[in-house]
């Protein structure tokens, strides 16, 4: 019976690791559907944003990635603290490396769906042709978004909503009918 049991524990991690797989796909897709390019010029064989305007949309990239990684973080935190709680601390691992795989993933989903390298494409382009910029994450910071959503996620259900972790509720004695 204890070598089923730790089959079932251990397939129910590997389903973790799968879903966050797949969610870190789909949200790589979500998150390059969601976001608008910047669309600059190539000037003397270098891409360069068009105007300033241009410029402060160079950041929508990462803050789309934040955005969509926190949303699909919480939702599958949830979802996995409320189907996978047979063993909560290898599930708070699955969830933990399962999100960095996630977060991993939906980079390069939404980078190879996104346009090219601007700089690559500007070396080869002729002065003032139009090119999009390439959808990617500035700074270290964003990759928390996806793995930090997850945790919140679970903690919320773990902590928050465990009935195997409630108090049980005292029932009141039904008043005394002679008091009365």
């Amino acid at each position: 019976m204890t070598a089923r049991l730790d089959r079932r524990v251990l397939l129910e991690l590997g389903l973790v690791l799968a879903a966050f797989a797949v969610v870190g796909a789909l949200a790589g897709v979500v998150w390059q559907w969601v976001w608008t390019p910047t669309v600059g010029v190539a000037v003397d064989h270098h891409w360069t944003a068009g105007d300033a305007l241009g410029l402060q949309h160079e950041f929508s990239g990462t803050g789309w990635y934040v955005v969509v990684g926190v949303v699909a973080g919480l939702v599958t935190g949830v979802a996995v603290a409320l189907l996978v709680d047979r063993v909560p601390l290898l599930t708070l691992a699955a969830v933990v490396l399962g999100s960095a795989l996630a977060a991993w993933l939906m980079l390069v989903v939404g980078g190879a769906l996104g346009p090219a390298d601007q700089d690559v494409v500007a070396r080869t382009a002729a002065d003032g042709t139009k090119i999009p910029m390439q959808l990617t994450v500035t700074g270290r910071s964003p990759w928390i978004a996806l793995p930090s959503g997850a945790l919140l996620g679970l903690v919320f259900i773990f902590i928050g909503l465990s009935s195997r972790h409630q108090a049980p509720v005292a029932e009141s004695p039904p008043p005394d009918e002679a008091a009365e």
